[in-house]
């Protein structure tokens, strides 16, 4: 009995195993439409939370039409937030899902240049680092922001469209470092295999 219970755990671990590998062959790219050209990025599948819910938002079609509402050159473009979408530009970076995502902060994803993080309350109001619903950046430091390191979730990579960020960190703006015209974006997932990712764009997967 012991014998037969050992040999099915076995098979369910074999079984687990296959699948898992047969389901790491692909991947998401993700595309972020701008008038200033495209970003294309992947999410890392150890920030399960982080990549489940920005795919999400994006299958919902969350993001179109929101914009890049700070932008600061030598450090990041953040956007994501709904705000963004309406006439009002004095709300923008206050709004998103008032649900929010818990840290998934590790300490091999750092904030290179092109990193994608999740932004988030201060650690005065959010102790636990957890991230906003919506809410990312994109660093846009070619040496990178070690300072935010370990106190973000990193969880994706910029792989095509660097120059682009760098573009839009140059954009004309005003006292809050928002663009002073709305920079609006559209954010689509396509599914294809890894090795095809890797052969257009030079990402090594691990």
């Amino acid at each position: 009995m012991k014998k037969s219970l050992y040999l099915l755990a076995l098979l369910v671990l074999l079984g687990v195993s296959a699948f898992a590998q047969k389901k790491s062959k692909k991947d998401y790219l993700v595309t972020i439409a701008t008038s200033q050209g495209n970003i294309r990025l992947v999410l890392f599948e150890d920030t399960p939370k982080h990549r489940e819910n920005f795919l999400k938002l994006v299958k919902d079609k969350f993001y179109d039409g929101t914009t890049f509402h700070r932008v600061i050159n030598d450090f990041m473009i953040q956007g994501g937030d709904p705000n963004s979408k309406d006439e009002d530009p004095n709300n923008d970076g206050a709004g998103g899902p008032q649900a929010t995502i818990p840290a998934e902060i590790l300490p091999h994803h750092k904030h290179i240049y092109g990193a994608l993080a999740a932004a988030r309350m201060g650690d005065q109001m959010n102790p636990k680092r957890e991230s906003s619903g919506s809410q990312f950046y994109l660093v846009e430091n070619h040496e990178g922001v070690p300072f935010l390191d370990n106190q973000y979730t990193v969880y994706g990579q910029v792989i095509d469209g660097l120059s682009i960020i760098d573009k839009i960190a140059e954009l004309p703006k005003d006292y809050r470092d928002r663009p002073t015209q709305d920079l609006k974006m559209t954010v689509t997932a396509k599914k294809m295999s890894k090795k095809k990712i890797t052969k257009l764009y030079g990402y090594r997967y691990e």
